[in-house]
């Protein structure tokens, strides 16, 4: 557990050193720094999601679980949902960006990746539980920490004091793949991990193109999307 503190850390001290040094920049360096995200979410999308395309099982069910994810999001407005809350508490940053839609950003490139998945499993099936300092099983997770810091440092000149809150749901996120871990063992397939990295990578990607002001693809309303895998492997692992 050790490595997922440490990961949860990592975050509150670049989101803090981000949202300090925010006023400081001028305006033309957030946006180079704005801009270098967008793209940074581009490639980490991609990266994430082609390489375990070749690995699926079911090459169609990332589309299958964007489609229905993207209709109960919908339904559900959970973009409506977060411009009323930006609207309530008036969280923008000075480029006039959605806050919450960055929080959203931030969380799904903390949490979506392997170091950020297999690295709690691996910890808690470590010898010491992962609470050792020097456990190799940690490592996915120290890396994970070291490109969360860069990437909260940088979101936080964006989008401020909010990001901060990134950090609990990483903490919650790394902490259910931990308690996977310790009491099912390896108890996570192999597949759904796939299928996670794919799905992710896709929304990743959204955010992106929507940081960039390509596109909004109301990634929000896209977030349910990552539960379908999670759903058709219990139901298959039943059936």
């Amino acid at each position: 557990m050790l490595g997922t503190i440490i990961n949860t850390i990592t975050i509150l001290a670049g989101s803090t050193f981000g949202a300090l040094v925010r006023t400081g920049i001028g305006e033309r360096y957030k946006k180079v720094l704005f801009d270098g995200l967008g793209l940074c979410c581009l490639v980490l999308g991609m990266n994430a999601s082609l390489p375990n395309m070749a690995k699926s099982e079911f090459p169609v069910l990332f589309i299958l679980s964007l489609a229905l994810g993207g209709l109960v999001g919908t339904k559900l407005d959970l973009a409506g949902k977060v411009d009323r809350l930006n609207a309530r508490f008036n969280v923008k940053s000075k480029k006039g960006n959605n806050g919450v839609q960055g929080l959203v950003t931030g969380c799904l490139l903390y949490c979506i990746g392997t170091f950020s998945i297999v690295g709690p499993v691996l910890s808690a099936l470590s010898p010491t539980a992962g609470w050792e300092w020097g456990e190799p099983s940690n490592t996915y997770l120290y890396t994970n920490a070291t490109l969360d810091f860069v990437s909260s440092a940088v979101l936080a000149t964006s989008y401020g004091w909010i990001m901060l809150l990134a950090a609990p749901v990483l903490f919650c996120w790394q902490g259910l793949f931990y308690a996977i871990g310790y009491f099912c063992g390896d108890g996570m397939p192999e597949p759904m991990r796939v299928e996670l990295s794919i799905v992710g990578g896709v929304l990743i990607l959204s955010s992106g193109l929507s940081i960039l002001g390509i596109k909004d693809c109301k990634t929000v309303n896209l977030l349910p999307s990552l539960l379908v895998p999670v759903l058709f492997y219990l139901l298959k692992m039943l059936f």
